[in-house]
């Protein structure tokens, strides 16, 4: 009986390496390498489907908590002519709401960032198809590189990724809705506080500028930092006409 094709060889190292460069691999060998990337390919992509589905379904449950909040509100307020008891059960009502936001709010930002890893994961096995078989990338749509270029072109693959594609994201408009939500607890907070209108709603919107402003700074160096940690190995500047 012939005997069986050998197992694949370590992978030959990184240009400027060390080590001279080894045989190609073989046929049987290419395969098995190819079948293991296939595998771990599909593992990234429902590991990515499953994140993206639960932020998704946190935030739909979340705007449905706020929608009834704010209904709960004006029924209360209805109910007792927005006096008396009505002042500590919106001040309530809101609290609750302001912390689910929170909950929320930093779930969607560690899912924008467990997401950059998964798109990262992904052109790296896309650069390891390409390695096995060079004539494969100019086929791929998306990235093949695992480095800020390939990001992008993952990400948005028909033109030069745009700021309107974080203005129109998920991440966008649950940061909105919570600094909104943030802005008009304190403003009736302060109203309770000083009755003062022009007091509550300066300071109101302030807030919500401040909060506005330091989430998305705090998502932005998450962002960077992931970058920064992760090493490529192959950079968008190793191919030819990088």
């Amino acid at each position: 009986m012939p005997a069986d094709a050998p197992g694949p060889e370590p992978s030959p190292e990184p240009p400027g390496g060390a080590e001279p460069s080894r045989p190609p691999l073989t046929d049987a060998q290419k395969s098995l390498r190819a079948q293991m990337l296939a595998t771990e390919h599909w593992s990234l992509l429902a590991s990515r489907s499953t994140t993206q589905s639960e932020v998704l379904t946190r935030i739909a449950i979340f705007l449905t908590l706020v929608s009834a909040g704010l209904v709960t509100l004006g029924v209360l307020g209805n109910a007792t002519a927005f006096s008396g008891w009505f002042g500590v059960a919106a001040l309530g009502v809101l609290f609750l709401l302001v912390l689910l936001g929170l909950i929320t709010q930093i779930r969607v930002f560690n899912t924008a960032t467990e997401d950059l890893v998964y798109v990262l994961a992904m052109n790296r096995l896309r650069a390891a198809y390409v390695d096995l078989d060079p004539g494969i990338e100019r086929y791929f749509m998306m990235g093949t590189t695992d480095d800020g270029t390939g990001i992008d072109r993952t990400y948005y693959a028909f033109a030069v990724r745009s700021r309107t594609q974080i203005l129109g994201s998920s991440m966008m408009l649950i940061l909105l809705v919570h600094s909104a939500l943030v802005g008009l607890f304190t403003g009736a907070l302060l109203f309770a506080l000083t009755a003062s209108v022009g007091l509550a709603i300066g300071i109101g919107l302030a807030v919500v500028l401040i909060v506005f402003v330091g989430w998305m700074s705090w998502g932005y160096r998450g962002y960077r930092q992931v970058l920064r940690l992760h090493e490529p190995l192959r950079r968008a500047t190793d191919q030819p006409g990088g």
